[in-house]
């Protein structure tokens, strides 16, 4: 199984604390959309859901808004639920989810098994919680024809273009605080906003487009450069079969085990211990080089071939024009690489429905195309013919439509996707104030490049003079792939730090994070137990002595 989110705390501190109001029984159907009196809202369903599987008893809220028909005649919505727990703490969480979204996912705050939320999920630690499709329904039976294209279709609509990157979050953060206001009988303390993957890249855009709506915004793996990192995935899948024209076979499992081991013996003991992790993510960059890989003349175990080796390297420099220039990022060098997520992404997925291709080609080629280039491409939804027009993507010509506009299209992918100072960041509502944003992102992450989210905070930092820690940090996790998963300690309560640090004012100098029961790729000689220290970029965790499997045997040190 693909774990592409996973997040958890280390402790239930906060759990069932502050429970300031109690909905009455069958409070849900007492709020209605007359009520309300915002434009364009219908509530379509409510549902009063009885305690069980680790969620409390609360109230499931249906509803959409602005219904219209596109410019390619298709039916659109912004369609959401909201829950409602009867024993609520006073927050607000608005849940923003991942890939092209375009389903109404769960409205619980996090994973189920709430991996950065203390193991507990934000629903069930008393949160109102709001998820939605940001606009468009990615099972659209009209584009059913279009194949694995189909959840990228909706990018032939330029509303539906902007709702995906940042109207549909504008539009529905003050209806959910109104329904709370209405539910509860009084409006959120505290309201948080979250996120994976491109769930990451809403949080970061709501910092800049709408900071007025939230307190606390945690980020994950951020794709806050998307349309720019899906160029990389054209630039990936043509440097990879030309290592092998079956691009399922151009890094074998045996060749991701060797390149892993590799970069786990030239830098796990970086920061001071043998424990298969490579924490020290920059001193690793100047210490490993892919040519290590290289078999030389009469050699042919424990090494790769050069067509391998320079495939390798030239997708880890990231993509560029034939001037030279960065398209996207460079990435590191980090031991996760050799695990299931990394490969799925970038090599050969487990889905059998794409012949086994990797996501990248399926899910990224679709997007590519037809959402983040202007004007949209038309593609054939096949996961051959996916791949075959990445192979035969243009990276002087094809690349600079992602920031191109054209008819309808008035705004460019950049500029409906991306934060508006993505490159010149200053975040000006959270300069002296309390609101705060928490970032965590997997430095053997397959998707965005941790490199890309340490130059932006690095330049948000600059801009500020150095007093970016103030109210954004940064913590790079060693091993983990995207949202979860990878040779790592994922489990750690992100939330509750970031609440800590928001409602109280106790900034997180260090996050204890643990490993994951059900991560399957860890390796046999790590304790259970294991714990280590998150440090704050550009901090790392240092060993000290003592038991390695202890989190109290490391500091958090920048060398």
């Amino acid at each position: 199984m693909i774990r592409t989110g996973a997040w958890v705390l280390a402790g239930l501190s906060l759990v069932g604390t502050a429970t300031t109001a109690r909905a009455e029984e069958g409070g849900c159907s007492k709020v209605t959309a007359e009520a309300l009196n915002m434009p364009g809202l219908t509530l379509t369903g409510s549902k009063l859901q009885e305690a069980g599987d680790g969620l409390p008893r609360h109230c499931i809220l249906s509803g959409k808004v602005n219904e219209r028909t596109g410019l390619d005649g298709h039916a659109y919505a912004i369609q959401f639920e909201i829950r409602l727990p009867e024993s609520w703490n006073g927050r607000f969480l608005h849940q923003v989810n991942g890939g092209n979204d375009g389903v109404v996912l769960p409205a619980l705050g996090d994973k189920a098994d709430g991996l950065v939320s203390g193991g507990v999920t934000p629903l069930a630690r008393g949160f109102a919680v709001l998820s939605s499709d940001s606009g468009h329904s990615g099972n659209d039976p009209a584009n059913k024809p279009r194949g694995l294209a189909a959840g990228s279709a909706f990018g032939l609509d330029p509303q539906a273009r902007r709702d995906y990157g940042y109207a549909a979050d504008m539009t529905l953060a003050p209806i959910a605080k109104a329904i709370i206001a209405a539910h509860y009988g009084k409006k959120p303390d505290y309201s948080y906003i979250a996120g994976c993957s491109n769930g990451g890249r809403h949080t970061m855009v709501a910092a800049e487009r709408m900071p007025e709506q939230y307190d606390g915004f945690l980020v994950g793996n951020p794709g806050f450069n998307l349309p720019r990192a899906a160029v990389q995935h054209a630039w990936d899948v043509q440097a990879l079969t030309k290592a092998d024209a079956d691009i399922r076979k151009s890094i074998t499992r045996e060749d991701a085990k060797l390149i892993s081991s590799k970069i786990i013996e030239a830098c796990d003991g970086l920061d001071g211990a043998r424990d298969g992790l490579t924490a020290n993510l920059k001193a690793c960059q100047k210490t490993f080089s892919f040519d290590s890989l290289r078999c030389v003349a009469g050699s042919t175990e424990a090494c790769l071939p050069s067509a391998k080796v320079d495939a390798l390297k030239k997708v880890f420099a990231g993509p560029q024009n034939s001037k030279g220039e960065a398209l996207y990022s460079d990435w590191p060098v980090d031991g996760g690489v050799g695990t299931g997520n990394w490969r799925a992404w970038k090599v050969e997925s487990p889905v059998a429905p794409w012949n086994n291709l990797p996501i990248i080609a399926t899910m990224g080629g679709a997007s590519l195309n037809y959402i983040f280039s202007t004007p949209p491409v038309e593609v054939e939804g096949s996961p051959d013919k996916l791949v075959e027009k990445l192979q035969s993507y243009d990276f002087d010509k094809d690349a600079p439509k992602i920031f191109a506009k054209e008819g309808p299209f008035t705004e460019s992918a950049m500029e409906f996707m991306a934060p508006p100072a993505v490159d010149n960041p200053t975040l000006p509502a959270f300069q002296g104030g309390a609101r705060k944003m928490l970032i965590y992102h997997g430095q053997a992450d397959p998707v965005f490049s941790v490199n890309d989210t340490i130059r932006w905070y690095e330049k948000l930092n600059a801009n500020v003079a150095g007093k970016a820690d103030g109210f954004a940090r940064l913590f790079a996790l060693p091993g983990e792939t995207h949202c979860g998963g990878g040779v790592t300690l994922e489990k750690f309560d992100a939330l509750g730090a970031l609440m800590d640090w928001v409602e109280k004012g106790k900034a997180p100098e260090a996050i204890t994070a643990s490993v994951s029961a059900a991560n399957k790729e860890l390796p046999a000689g790590w304790s259970p137990q294991r714990t280590r220290p998150l440090c704050p970029w550009p901090k790392f965790a240092k060993y000290t002595g003592g038991d390695v499997e202890q989190a109290s045997s490391f500091t958090c040190a920048t060398e």
